[in-house]
């Protein structure tokens, strides 16, 4: 059975190109599936936070995220590098 509720977002931060990372993917329910299924596919490590997703699913895609964000979205950055390196 699907929960409606799961929600998903991806972002995408090349450090020459954007001044911040930018909201790429967005979704719930079936489409938050489809993103995370995507991102275990791609080996794209995947960090829970339903309060930053929640946050982060009310952006526009390819929209950087504000300034507001930018430490959770960087503890999330370094999250990922980390786990990169494993």
């Amino acid at each position: 059975m699907t929960d409606k509720r799961i929600k998903a977002t991806a972002l995408k931060y090349k450090p020459e190109q954007d001044q911040a990372p930018k909201i790429v993917a967005k979704g719930s329910g079936k489409m938050a599936e489809k993103i995370i299924s995507i991102a275990k596919e791609y080996k794209v490590p995947l960090k829970e936070d339903p309060q930053l997703v929640e946050i982060l699913s009310t952006l526009d895609l390819y929209q950087e995220i504000p300034p507001e964000l930018y430490r959770a979205v960087a503890e999330i950055l370094a999250f990922v590098y980390k786990m990169s390196k494993q």
